[in-house]
């Protein structure tokens, strides 16, 4: 099993920023990838930023321009870091990690518990 600890979510006025961290802990062989989603009441998750271990990254073009996604891989930790924040950014956002738990195994996702983000205007 893979566990994921969130942390850095909260209250921000509008133009503040926050960081939020995702460390992953528990049975894993290697991390594909970590990323950033996000979830409003009755709405889809949708993709915040991505990044695979190589350093690739992609992000939502909502927030391109303002959050910067990055990893420290010796943690097996994620970031995000959300500048300029705006209304709209009022979310649960929740950290995903595509690991593999043993050599040539399968891939396997795993979810975060979710932190809220809270942008006043």
């Amino acid at each position: 099993q893979v566990q994921l600890v969130e942390s850095g979510g909260g209250l921000v006025q509008a133009g503040g920023s926050l960081r939020l961290s995702c460390a992953a802990s528990g049975r894993i062989f290697s991390i594909n990838a970590m990323g950033w989603y996000r979830q409003a009441p009755g709405k889809q998750r949708e993709l915040v930023a991505r990044i695979t271990h190589g350093g690739r990254t992609n992000y939502a073009d909502s927030v391109k321009g303002r959050f910067t996604i990055s990893s420290d891989n010796a943690k097996n930790t994620v970031y995000l870091q959300m500048n300029s924040l705006k209304p709209e950014d009022t979310y649960v956002y929740y950290c995903n990690v595509d690991v593999k738990t043993e050599w040539r195994g399968p891939n396997y996702d795993y979810w975060g518990q979710g932190t809220q983000v809270t942008v006043s205007s």
